[in-house]
């Protein structure tokens, strides 16, 4: 995972390499130009020089108070006055020489040579002095380049407050428009820049999103209104059929299933509505809600699911649970995970158990595979095997009822035999 840095971190780091650089750059360019300068001068004023010496000792021989700057010359072939041996062979130019002194110390020079009638010129010129100079001037560049790299750092760190401080305040604005729980313009407290630009569009998408939310409001009020009313008629008219005295078993039996389907799409409104205002509003709470009775609600009310098939559906309470949740949001959980049992098993059992904070369908059907678990819960997917129907819209809706109100819901293969495990803790 790539490791995020804050965007003033960046622009402080970035400018004070840039600076860092630069002046380094300026002082490595500083160097080689001082340098090849130097060299060029001092080998041009050596050249200079020594043909002044040499040409003056030609003009005069006679003369024996040579020029300052020879040290040493051949008046003839066969003459030599304190030329060292190793000059001898030197043919006509600057010569780089290092020589070692008897203690032990390295000496260097440059030694300008000039043969011209038989007379040998020499001119010599300790470099030492220029490297002890070279020095002082490197010392010189280090010390500029930390201070000019201080200096980068500090106005990098000015910069970057003052660039940054119109995002860190609509950042802010932002932060309070979320607790204050409503958006308010925010273009017109930023001037015509960039972040003035960032504003505008953030008031155009936030005009959307609540457009958005207010048609998605009004559909729910809808909704809710127009489905609440047919389905109180058909639970009122089921009602009154149930009650008349010629009613036959088998037409009551119907009745009964008509009943459970009202009433299930009933909470399934309940709880759709409810999850659309609690994500905005955060869950409703305050209602107690006993997780067996609920269990044994859901499962009468998915019996006729089985159709003959050879498949037993069993409640074991081991222990009371309770919840802080309405119970139209526990029966909608409920009703798709033990109806995803009763759909999937062929044969066998569906097994429900209660006790210690959870509630967990254990059934005897094709099983799920271990890497599928988690994303059966996601939208639009669907499980494969037996009686696999649907848009795959259950199991996700389970998940958002549950992660609203903090329960961990999941599901995991049997260990112990072909099936699954679906489980919700409450704790």
């Amino acid at each position: 995972m790539q490791s995020r840095r804050k965007l003033r971190f960046r622009l402080v780091v970035s400018f004070a390499l840039f600076g860092f650089g630069l002046s380094a750059l300026f002082a490595v360019a500083s160097l080689y130009v001082r340098a090849k300068v130097e060299d060029q001068l001092v080998v041009s004023a050596l050249q200079h020089d020594v043909d002044q010496a040499v040409n003056q000792i030609i003009a005069h021989p006679d003369q024996q108070s040579h020029s300052e700057l020879l040290e040493a010359w051949f008046k003839s072939e066969r003459t030599l006055y304190k030329m060292p041996l190793a000059w001898q062979n030197l043919q006509s130019g600057v010569h780089d020489i290092t020589e070692t002194n008897a203690d032990g110390t390295v000496k260097h020079y440059k030694l300008a040579v000039r043969r011209k009638d038989g007379i040998i010129g020499f001119v010599r010129y300790d470099v030492g002095r220029e490297e002890l100079g070279k020095r002082q001037l490197i010392t010189s560049l280090i010390a500029a380049v930390f201070l000019f790299s201080l200096l980068s750092l500090a106005i990098g760190l000015w910069l970057s407050r003052k660039v940054l401080k119109p995002v860190t305040q609509l950042a802010q604005r932002l932060r309070d428009f979320r607790k204050a729980g409503k958006a308010e313009p925010l273009a017109a407290n930023f001037a015509d820049d960039e972040v003035g630009e960032l504003a505008l569009a953030l008031d155009e998408y936030a005009a959307r999103l609540t457009a958005m939310v207010e048609r998605d409001r009004e559909f729910n009020s809808d909704v809710s209104h127009e489905l609440r009313t047919p389905l109180a008629v058909v639970a009122s008219t089921t009602e009154l059929l149930q009650g008349s005295p010629d009613l036959t078993p088998k037409l009551a039996e119907r009745l009964k299933r008509i009943e459970r389907a009202s009433r299930q799409a009933t909470e399934l409104i309940e709880a759709l509505l409810l999850l659309s205002r609690a994500e905005r509003r955060g869950p409703t709470r305050g209602e107690t809600t006993d997780v067996g009775k609920v269990a044994a609600d859901v499962i009468e009310s998915q019996r006729p699911q089985l159709r003959g098939k050879p498949v037993e559906i069993e409640l074991a309470t081991n222990e009371a649970v309770s919840v802080n949740a309405p119970a139209s949001v526990l029966s909608v959980a409920l009703t798709n995970l033990i109806g995803n049992a009763i759909k999937y098993t062929l044969e066998g059992t569906v097994r429900v158990e209660v006790g210690k904070g959870r509630i967990e369908v254990i059934d005897t059907g094709p099983g799920i595979k271990p890497e599928d678990a988690e994303r059966l819960f996601q939208r639009g997917v669907r499980g494969e095997g037996a009686g696999g129907s649907g848009a795959g819209l259950g199991l996700a809706i389970v998940r958002r009822l549950c992660d609203l109100y903090g329960w961990n819901v999941s599901m995991r293969p049997r260990s112990d035999a072909n099936g699954a495990i679906a489980s919700i803790v409450f704790d």
